[in-house]
């Protein structure tokens, strides 16, 4: 599957074309949305139009900017300009008006990027998993009877799929990296605020936004684009001075990584935790000093629940909820509203305390090294696993959320496949701010793998 920075040197030579890489993207959905059903909009002549246009750009020798022609999805999260962005919900009025993109977006059209339309979210990006009473459940390009995952579960499918090049997803407590790790794709949560973000999240603080994309050096091109000031976030970070793909590939010879293989309190599936310890093997190969050990701290989840089911509770307030909202969001929204100021102060301690004590372990090591998930993609049309003892999704996702609370740079990247063909994923975590040098370790373990290089079962079909 050719990557968007190969794309890109094609049209600069004119061995490539803008036009027929838009075709070969909506070939692709044409082929397989109806089985896996990643998109919940399709703008085929407008994608085109924007392709042809594209093209002249590139033959002048004026293109916009550097993912000019790249053919691109978004996540039905984030506003898009003459398209409704539905957010999953019936609470949601179609007719809008729709006439301003999120800061993420404006970006995409500022290089020329070739928007494809809008892919599938659950119910205001609440969940793990991505299904709704809008739009239905998105299938798993490996096997489209299990979950993609979620929230931005139809990007991750999309990308899987070659149904587009990159996509942008949102992340509150893993939405982009939980579905990366059961489609077998690439995604960044990045630091807080590098990715600008408008309208803001009902989940404030916790949310970012962040390329998907099947390969480490397309993320970064990715965040290129999309990274930079924007006045209508009040947390925005400013423009990056320098493009992340500098340095990509300086490797790992002699950094210092931290690896955790269950954070103190987790159970891995053995399939998952013998494939993250050989790549966390090939790292070590590869130069870097690897050092087995655990952040040292406990399960966030409480905290993390207070703030997640208050935001839920938020995003349903001065609606009339009726049944066709998502039943789980309806349960957790009514534990948010029970909360109070105090508890929320207590869980925004537990917050900060968290981040010093992970901003006390970078200085010891460079990056933290887990799993992505504890297990591979369960049955689609299920918040949790089989046999979960817990009804919330937060219960099988123990190494993602807790770096939400802390806002560090977060990056999945494919590191096997279980004997039933499922991905699995290893998560690398930076310093806040050190998201090139998070970047930087993915890349070297990829370029030493081929994980990332295996066609999924459903287009091998």
């Amino acid at each position: 599957m050719t990557q968007a920075t190969e794309l890109v040197e094609g049209y600069r030579t004119g061995a490539l074309s803008p036009v027929d890489a838009t075709q070969a993207a909506l070939d692709a959905i044409e082929q397989y949305d109806a089985q896996v059903n990643a998109f919940v909009l399709v703008d085929a002549e407008g994608a085109l139009a924007a392709a042809k246009e594209s093209e002249s750009r590139w033959r002048a020798g004026r293109p916009l900017g550097p993912g000019d022609g790249v053919p691109t999805s978004v996540k039905d999260a984030l506003w898009t300009n003459g398209w409704p962005t539905m957010r999953g919900s019936t609470m949601i009025d179609p007719a809008g008006p729709w006439d301003e993109d999120a800061p993420s977006v404006a970006r995409l059209r500022e290089t020329g990027a070739v928007i494809l339309g809008k892919t599938t979210t659950p119910e205001y990006s609440w969940k793990g998993v991505t299904d709704s009473f809008t739009y239905g459940a998105t299938g798993n390009p490996w096997d489209p009877t299990k979950t993609s995952g979620g929230s931005s579960g139809g990007s991750a499918t999309a990308v899987g799929l070659g149904m587009g090049v990159w996509s942008l997803g949102t992340d509150g407590g893993g939405s982009v990296r939980i579905p990366a790790a059961f489609t077998g794709t690439v995604a960044l949560k990045p630091t807080y605020g590098l990715i600008p973000l408008f309208p803001p999240s009902a989940f404030g603080t916790l949310s970012h936004a962040g390329p998907m994309t099947r390969t480490v050096r397309d993320a970064a091109a990715l965040l290129d684009v999309v990274t930079g000031f924007d006045p209508r976030d009040w947390s925005a970070m400013p423009t990056p001075a320098r493009s992340f793909l500098d340095g990509l590939d300086d490797g790992v010879a002699g950094l210092r990584i931290g690896f955790s293989a269950d954070l103190g309190f987790v159970d891995n599936d053995p399939e998952v935790e013998a494939l993250v310890r050989s790549a966390v093997d090939v790292l070590a190969a590869l130069g870097a000093e690897v050092t087995e050990v655990d952040p040292g701290f406990t399960d966030p989840i409480d905290a993390f629940n207070v703030l997640w089911w208050s935001g839920a509770a938020k995003v349903l307030s001065g609606h009339i909820v009726d049944n066709r909202v998502d039943p789980g969001l309806r349960r957790v929204a009514e534990l948010g509203a029970a909360y109070t100021a105090s508890d929320f102060l207590d869980a925004t301690a537990v917050r900060m305390e968290l981040g010093t004590l992970m901003g006390r372990f970078h200085q010891q090591y460079d990056v933290l090294v887990t799993p992505t998930l504890p297990i591979t993609a369960f049955p689609v049309g299920q918040d949790v696993p089989d046999g979960s003892a817990s009804p919330d999704w937060t219960d099988w996702t123990p190494y993602t959320y807790p770096f939400n609370l802390t806002q560090q740079p977060a990056l999945m990247v494919p590191c096997g496949f279980t004997v039933a063909g499922l991905p699995v994923g290893l998560q690398i975590v930076g310093n806040r701010h050190a998201d090139a040098l998070t970047l930087q370790v993915g890349q070297a373990y990829q370029a030493a793998t081929d994980w990332h290089r295996l066609t999924p079962s459903l287009e091998a079909r």
